[in-house]
């Protein structure tokens, strides 16, 4: 998939109750969630295919510092937007062009699924992290056919990592909407 399809679903992209975070709901359930992951602000994240900078925008405005990364430049143009106190780049998350052994945080959000190699591409972003970092991962197996199943994902993150912790999100809360898919938070430690 290309820029180009992004850069168009860029317009309507916050529409989605879990893409804009505009239902006060929806945004306490993952503003909680994710607190709940990340160690305690100031942490630094790097925010990989960041889209339209919501997350960027929830996790600074708790304190926490957010370098975000998208190939789509009409997502980054929103999220900088969205989020001016951040430092967002137009690039691949496949091959991440962020400072190595930098962040906290790697976080990604319905992005690993995408990589045309995902275990290859966790490996670079395992490589963002500082010693002690932490990565965190939305994902989802959709009715689409489209996705990751969380085994799958646990898979990938154990290739790399010692341990990962997997929570089921069928909650209608995170989505704005009943939901039939398998959706879920890893969390790796180490």
């Amino acid at each position: 998939m290309n820029h180009d399809v992004w850069d168009q679903e860029a317009e309507t992209f916050d529409g989605e109750p879990d893409h804009g975070l505009t239902d006060p709901a929806v945004r306490a359930a993952w503003r909680e969630l994710l607190l709940s992951a990340l160690p305690a602000a100031p942490a630094l994240v790097a925010d990989l295919g960041c889209g339209t900078g919501t997350i960027a925008r929830l996790l600074t405005d708790e304190g926490y510092t957010v370098d975000g990364l998208d190939f789509s430049p009409q997502m980054i143009q929103r999220a900088r937007a969205k989020v001016p106190e951040s430092r967002f780049v137009v690039a691949d998350a496949a091959t991440p062009d962020l400072p190595a052994a930098a962040y906290d945080v790697v976080f990604s959000r319905h992005v690993l699924w995408a990589m045309t190699d995902p275990a290859e591409a966790f490996g670079r972003w395992l490589k963002l992290l500082k010693p002690g970092g932490i990565a965190v991962l939305v994902e989802g197996n959709w009715s689409t056919g489209a996705g990751l199943t969380a085994a799958q994902t646990e898979q990938i993150v154990l290739q790399a990592r010692d341990e990962v912790h997997i929570r089921r999100l069928p909650e209608p809360v995170y989505w704005g909407k009943e939901t039939t898919d398998e959706r879920y938070l890893a969390v790796s430690l180490r």
